[in-house]
Formats: C-alpha cells, sequence, structure tokens
C-alpha cells in the first residue's frame, strides 16, 4: 500500500510541476524584446524551466567568468533520450573515433542509429545582445507541452542551448542601456541610448573577441566551453551575431571563400538548411541574404571551428548590435525593433533544429564518414608534421603542446631516421632528420582536418575578400622550427614534457637563468615584485660547462638577503624554470659578472593607456598579458586622463593601437617629449606607431617609391561591379611576413636572426638613424598568406620593430601586433623585453 502511495505522490508532484511551467513572459512579467533581460534573470529563467520540464532538460554549469558569472548549457530533448544522454554523448565520441581517458566507458562499436546534436551558441558578442533573449523563446518552445512540432523533432535530436558565451560582455552593455534609457525608449539614432561608450560591451572582461578565440582558447570562457564542446561534438553548430542596422538578415549558405578541407556535405547542407530559412522567412516578408561577406576560412570562430571539427557550422547575423537599443530608426525610415531581433533569430533556431531532425540520419552518417576517413587518408597532401626540439625552445614547444591538448589534437615522439618535407624556416623541400625527441603529429587522426588548417604552410585562398586574417600556420605563430612532409612518419611512442629540474643544489654566490620564453619572463616579473634583486648579461658567456646566450637572468647575493633564496626556488618551482647554481663571478667564458656588460634590472613601474580613442582588443591584449600571465602590476590610465597624470610616477608607457589626439597638441606633445627625454620609455604599437610618426622628432612613415605614384592615364577607369575588391590589391588581409633580427639588442635577446610577424596594414618606417633597426624586412615575398599586388612592392627594405634614442629614453616601436589576439605566442617575449630590458 505504501509503494501505491508513494507512486500516486510522484505522478501528482510531476503534474503539478509541469503545471508550473511559465514561458519567458509570464516568468520575467514582460514580453520578450520589451526590456533587455539582466543575465542573473536569464540564468533563473532556465533554472525554472529546468526544474518544471526535468524529464526534458538538463541544466549544466561549465564554467565561470572572470567576474563570477555562471556559464551554463541546457540539454533539451523527449525523456527517452534524456535518460540515456551519457550513452548518446559517448557514442558520439565513438563515431568521431575519440578516446576518452576512461576507455572502458567507450568500448563498443558506434552506432549510426543515434538522435543528431545539434548546439545553439547564443551572444558572444555582449552587446549583440538579442540572441539570449531569443535563447529563452527557444527552449520553452522545445519544452511547451502544446507545441507538438518540436516534440516530434525532439524525438532524433539533442538540442544543446547556451544562452550567452559573454555573460560579462553581455551585462556591460545591458547594465548600461538600463542605465541611460527613459521610461520609453528614443528610436533616434542620436539619442544617447545609440551610443555605447567605450570599450562596449562586445568583448569580454579583458576586452577580447571570444568568437576569435575558438581555436587558440586563450580565454576563461573559450577554455571551459571548448572542455565541453570537445567531450560533445555537434553535427551541428549555430553562432548568433548581430550586424549594422541597416542589414537584412543573413544565414547560410556562406560566402566564399571556403577552405579546401570542407567537404562536399558540408557544403551542400549550407544550402538545404538556407532553404528551410527562407520557407519561413519569405512567409513573413522578411529580408535576407546569403553567400556574402561571412567566409568559412578563419580557423577560430564559432562557424569555422565546428566545420573542422566535423559539424555543419553556421554564422547567422541579425541587423542590430548596440546601436539598436530596444529600438532604432533605420535609412528606410522603418524602426527596428528587439522585438524583431528576438523573433527573427528565434525563427532559424526553430529552423535549424526541424531541418536537423528531417536530416538527422543523414547527419550522423556524414559525420562518422568525416571521422572514419581521418584516420583511413588523412586530409590534405601533407601525411606528418614534425615539431623539432631544438635546444632554446622548451618553453615555446611547452605552449605549443598545451594548445594541442585543449584541442584534443594527437600527438607522439617521432621515430628517429631520415625524411624529406617542406621546411617552415628555408621555405622548401629538404631532407632533414628526426630525432625521438622532435613531435610527430600525424594527419592520421580524428582531428585531421584541424590539424591541416593549423598547421599547413601555405594555404589555398580561393578569394582574397576574407573577413580575417588569412595566415596562421602554427610553427611561425610559436617560432619553432619544423616541417611538413607527405611521408608517414612512424611513431616511437609517447611524447611528454621534459621534467623541469630547478637543482636543489644551493649557492653561495648565486643563481643563473636561460632567458628562454614567458614561463622565464613571468618569472622574471614575479621575481620583481617579490624584491629579488635581478641582473641580465649583454652577452653570452659560459661557466662551469653550461652555456647562457644573451639575456640571460642572474640572481646574485650581492644586493639579495638570505631569505631570497626561499622565494627564488619557490617561484622558479611553480613555473618550471630551471635555475643553475654559480659559485663565482669569473667566467670560463665570457664578460664577468662586474662587467658593464651585465645590467640591474630596475622594476619597471608600468602604465597603459586606455578608455575612449585607443582600440579595446589591443589594450586588452597587454591588460591580459601583464594581469593572467606575467602577474605583474600594470596601472590603466584613460587617454583623457594623460593631461592630470604625474609623470614621474612610472617608467614605462604602454600605447596601444589608438588615436592620440594629444600628439597633435604642441604643448601636450612637448611635455610628453620632455618625459621621455629624463628616462621615460615608450613602447609605441599598431596606430600609435603611426601618428608618432607625424612628429617633428620620431619615427618616420616611409614613403611609397616614385614609380608607385605614377598612374596610368587610364586608371580612374573602373568597372562598378568590381568596387568591393578594388581595395583588395592595396591591402594585407593578415599574412605573414619574415623578419630580420639584430638579436644581439635587448629587444631580440631570447630569438634567433629570425621572427615571423603577422602584418595587417600598410604600413612600414624609414630605418631609424638616433636607435637601433632591430627588425626589419627586406624584399622577401611574404611566407604566407594574401598581399594586395599593390601593397606587395611597397612592404620592402623598411623597419617594423625598433627602438629609438630619446635623450635618456627610448622609445620602442611595434609596427605590427606581437600579442596578436593572444595567441601569436612568440609575440610575447619581444614585448617582455621591451618592458624589462630595453633601455636598462
Amino acid at each position: 500500500m505504501q509503494r501505491v502511495t508513494t507512486t500516486i505522490f510522484l505522478v501528482a508532484f510531476f503534474i503539478s510541476a509541469n503545471a508550473q511551467l511559465k514561458s519567458p513572459e509570464q516568468f520575467l512579467g514582460y514580453r520578450i524584446g520589451t526590456h533587455f533581460t539582466p543575465h542573473w534573470k536569464v540564468v533563473n529563467y532556465f533554472q525554472d524551466v529546468a526544474a518544471n520540464a526535468s524529464p526534458m532538460v538538463k541544466l549544466q554549469q561549465y564554467g565561470e567568468t572572470n567576474e563570477g558569472r555562471p556559464l551554463m548549457v541546457a540539454f533539451v530533448s523527449t525523456g527517452d533520450n534524456m535518460q540515456n544522454l551519457d550513452n548518446i554523448r559517448k557514442n558520439n565520441l565513438r563515431l568521431a573515433n575519440m578516446n576518452s581517458d576512461n576507455p572502458d566507458s567507450y568500448r563498443g562499436a558506434a552506432v549510426e542509429n543515434t538522435p543528431v546534436i545539434v548546439w545553439l551558441s547564443y551572444n558572444v558578442h555582449g552587446n549583440e545582445a538579442s540572441s539570449t533573449e531569443a535563447s529563452m523563446m527557444t527552449l520553452y518552445a522545445l519544452v511547451d507541452p502544446s507545441n507538438t512540432r518540436t516534440k516530434e523533432w525532439l524525438k532524433n535530436t539533442i538540442v544543446v542551448i547556451d544562452p550567452c558565451v559573454n555573460p560579462d560582455g553581455r551585462d556591460r552593455y545591458v547594465n548600461w542601456f538600463n542605465s541611460v534609457v527613459g521610461k520609453n525608449y528614443n528610436a533616434s539614432i542620436d539619442s544617447r541610448e545609440h551610443a555605447e561608450p567605450w570599450p562596449g560591451g562586445r568583448t569580454n572582461h579583458y576586452n577580447f573577441d571570444l568568437n576569435r578565440d575558438w581555436a587558440w582558447q586563450t580565454q576563461i570562457e573559450t577554455q571551459q566551453r571548448m572542455k565541453l564542446y570537445n567531450e560533445w561534438l555537434p553535427q551541428v553548430h549555430v553562432d548568433y551575431h548581430e550586424q549594422g542596422i541597416n542589414n537584412p538578415y543573413y544565414f547560410a549558405p556562406a560566402a566564399q571563400p571556403y577552405h579546401e578541407v570542407i567537404t562536399p556535405w558540408q557544403r551542400e547542407f549550407q544550402v538545404t538548411i538556407g532553404k528551410n530559412h527562407a520557407k519561413y522567412f519569405d512567409e513573413n516578408g522578411w529580408l535576407y541574404f546569403t553567400k556574402e561577406e561571412f567566409d568559412l576560412y578563419y580557423p577560430s570562430y564559432g562557424d569555422t571551428y565546428p566545420v573542422y571539427n566535423g559539424a555543419i557550422g553556421m554564422t547567422y547575423e541579425q541587423a542590430g548590435n548596440s546601436q539598436s537599443g530596444l529600438g532604432v530608426v533605420k535609412e528606410d525610415g522603418d524602426t527596428l525593433t528587439l522585438v524583431d531581433r528576438a523573433t527573427h533569430h528565434y525563427t532559424t533556431s526553430l529552423s535549424t533544429i526541424e531541418v536537423s531532425s528531417q536530416n538527422a540520419s543523414k547527419l550522423v552518417k556524414e559525420f562518422h564518414k568525416f571521422f572514419n576517413d581521418a584516420l583511413t587518408t588523412g586530409v590534405g597532401d601533407y601525411k606528418s608534421y614534425i615539431i623539432k626540439n631544438t635546444p632554446g625552445d622548451e618553453e615555446r614547444i611547452r605552449a605549443l603542446v598545451e594548445l594541442l591538448d585543449r584541442n584534443k589534437i594527437m600527438y607522439s615522439a617521432a621515430k628517429a631516421g631520415t625524411a624529406s618535407g617542406y621546411s617552415y624556416a628555408d621555405r622548401k623541400i629538404e631532407n632533414f632528420s628526426t630525432e625521438t625527441d622532435d613531435i610527430l603529429i600525424s594527419s592520421l587522426q580524428p582531428k585531421s582536418a584541424l590539424v591541416k588548417v593549423l598547421f599547413e604552410p601555405n594555404s589555398k585562398l580561393v578569394d582574397s575578400v576574407t573577413y580575417d586574417i588569412t595566415a596562421w600556420s602554427l610553427p611561425y605563430v610559436y617560432g619553432l622550427s619544423a616541417y611538413a612532409t607527405k611521408q608517414n612518419i612512424a611513431s616511437a611512442g609517447t611524447w611528454s614534457v621534459p621534467v623541469k629540474n630547478t637543482l636543489d643544489a644551493l649557492s653561495n654566490y648565486g643563481y643563473a637563468m636561460q632567458w628562454k620564453g614567458m614561463q622565464t619572463a613571468k618569472t622574471v616579473a614575479q621575481l620583481l615584485t617579490q624584491g629579488i634583486k635581478l641582473r641580465y648579461v649583454e652577452e653570452p658567456f659560459e661557466l662551469s660547462g653550461n652555456k647562457f646566450d644573451r639575456g640571460s637572468i642572474l640572481i646574485l647575493k650581492t644586493g639579495n638577503n638570505s631569505n631570497a633564496w626561499v622565494v627564488v626556488r619557490k617561484v622558479c618551482n611553480e613555473n618550471g624554470t630551471t635555475l643553475y647554481p654559480i659559485s663565482t663571478g669569473f667566467v670560463d667564458r665570457g664578460f664577468d659578472f662586474g662587467s658593464s656588460k651585465v645590467h640591474f634590472i630596475k622594476p619597471p613601474r608600468v602604465a597603459l593607456v586606455t578608455g575612449q580613442g585607443i582600440g579595446s582588443n589591443s589594450a586588452g591584449e597587454v591588460w591580459f598579458l601583464f594581469e593572467q600571465q606575467l602577474n605583474y602590476p600594470l596601472t590603466l590610465i584613460n587617454l583623457n586622463s594623460l593631461s592630470r597624470v604625474n609623470w614621474n610616477a612610472f617608467d614605462v608607457l604602454i600605447m596601444p593601437d589608438g588615436n592620440y589626439s594629444f600628439l597633435t597638441d604642441k604643448n601636450s606633445a612637448d611635455e610628453f617629449h620632455n618625459w621621455i627625454s629624463k628616462g621615460g620609455k615608450v613602447i609605441a604599437i599598431e596606430g600609435a606607431v603611426s601618428q608618432m610618426s607625424k612628429l617633428d622628432w620620431a619615427i618616420k612613415m616611409k614613403k611609397p617609391d616614385e614609380g608607385e605614384k605614377k598612374d596610368s592615364t587610364y586608371a580612374a577607369l573602373r568597372r562598378y561591379e568590381d568596387r568591393d575588391r578594388e581595395p583588395v590589391a592595396s591591402i594585407t588581409a593578415g599574412s605573414i611576413y619574415k623578419v630580420e633580427l639584430d638579436n644581439t639588442h635587448p629587444l631580440a635577446f631570447g630569438y634567433p636572426r629570425y621572427y615571423y610577424t603577422l602584418k595587417q596594414d600598410d604600413n612600414i618606417y624609414d630605418f631609424v638613424k638616433d636607435g637601433w633597426n632591430v627588425g626589419i624586412v627586406r624584399k622577401d615575398e611574404p611566407v604566407e598568406g594574401f598581399v594586395g599586388y599593390k601593397l606587395k612592392p611597397r612592404l620592402k627594405d623598411g623597419l617594423l620593430f625598433g627602438v629609438q634614442n630619446v635623450g635618456s629614453g627610448t622609445i620602442t616601436y611595434f609596427a605590427d601586433d606581437v600579442l596578436f589576439r593572444n595567441f601569436w605566442e612568440n609575440g610575447k617575449l619581444m614585448f617582455c623585453n621591451a618592458v624589462f630590458l630595453v633601455g636598462q
């Protein structure tokens, strides 16, 4: 009797719980689109639905943002599928031939008769805020008992909803908007509610664009999300965005260029899904466009990364962004409202689920084939990529391996032997030897397509009009010696990061550290903050059988108290930095430690210019480097506050890419020059270099050759239809150039005599006369990527990185961004050189 009573009670509870299921409007108290919903309310709504539709919904928090907001996804399907959810996930990984940390739980053949997985990612750009509103509508439509259509779809579909990929950015925008809007919104574009202040809500806490971080995974939001993503590997993924207020809606199929690894099926289904969307948009008389502007090439987007991992990856773009507010008058006189924007995204959300359900068996079958082909034939002509374990590259290799691990890319130790392949450094086919400590990355692995995309030395570009950079090959990004070969190099077993030993032997004189990479720079930064006295060597030296190159760090008894060694050893152990005990200052080769070639490192007091007029991404790269990687103090100063700054409180001023209006004011510029002349150090990046070149006393932009200035008589005769392509002839869409380095200068310590830079503009500078031309380009062609035919002759015989002496101070020029999106790993040490070593 007791069992029957319990059963009746549970049934009654289930009916009661579902009776409490609320629509977004019922829960929030307003219609979606009439207010912006703050993140905490979005979370509360998802929690409420999960509680009241528990058989169909599982809510999982997968992480937390820098500002402490939860990151979560909702899994939605039928009750039967939800009870079998983890088995569906494991089977899906078997379809992808992906191994598990617990292989026993993944045993058995993959079954293709399984639900298709559709993952919907909303609001990666925080101020493109309509899609999070649409996510609540989508969730309710899937669980609403009266919606029989969606229930039919869910029989063979698992829907994964991430309501907000970027909560910090979204709340930055929403909280600002709610603080400036009146009782009723003002649709005039001139109203203040349509002019979001710096840095805007597009980016995350550190001003990083999370939609360009999928492959690199530099940010905590991405790292946590991609861990979950790679545990599921959906067949369909959608990334929701907004564009200019006057644009019609954009959906698949994507524009060219398509990367060559994209399969015929992936291309075909882009059309299938676009036609399904068009059916609903046509019914409502909504405008849309396809096959324009948004391509499938750069690997770190929310559409391309899934594509390179076997999915149908797509971007959907609704008119809107921060200019829209709750409503804005467009050029055609119509008013675009948040209700419109959310409704359009809601429509494509359901259409995506519908067409995926209708094609579930084909999607799963092609997904399985994608990963089977990866194992049997691999993707691309190159079958093996070899990363040479060159002495001095340990820290760069460690950083690369961390990236491979995050992306679940398999690697092993190479079997010793000889091979022939493309040399990334020499850019030609040559013979080379493999050693057992070299890293082998085979194309015969589940992530074969991604491997080709990330490592290919010369990517094919079928259309030069592309949305982002065109070159990113990892050996260049990490500054490593590497080969790509068409041979299948044999594996010698597991490759592992060598265990670093800080050497427990004590020294009464001091210790030395090699200056090799970011881990060493991090160690130095942390030691300086804890009051440890450091020196660096200008010239190489040898002592006790060990060789130390330029930039090596000395931690001597001189100036440090007896407790210093406890701190030194602790910091070095935490960072895996090797310490070499030294018992004398009398070196075997080179200059003794009392020489003028050995320099004391004064802990720099560093300021970063931020605020209106400054590129938020550029400033964010520096901020993130200091706070999250170096753990070194940094003062952020808004540009409009510089006139009130006590310049004597700082030793180093970092000027990111931006518009520095104070340089056009003679009094301000003179005061700035005076501070530098008295010993101040400036680090200027990209646009800051360009603006400084207009000052009488600074670097000068390289002028075009006379031949470049000459114009044909018929130059004005152009075809109107070519107007979008003409500018391409004079630009570089992110290409890689080989820079010749003077590695005897502190700016280039820790580098060979070359560096690979990402060139994104046409700026190149005359050689400095009162200073040092540390990084120059000669007449070489780009190593990889697209450069317009009109620009190519100009990018030669000029300076990209240099140091100018100004009185007792210095200006370090970075014409290119050495910290680009924090994934350009090889540039970070050069930036640290500028901060800690240059001008000491």
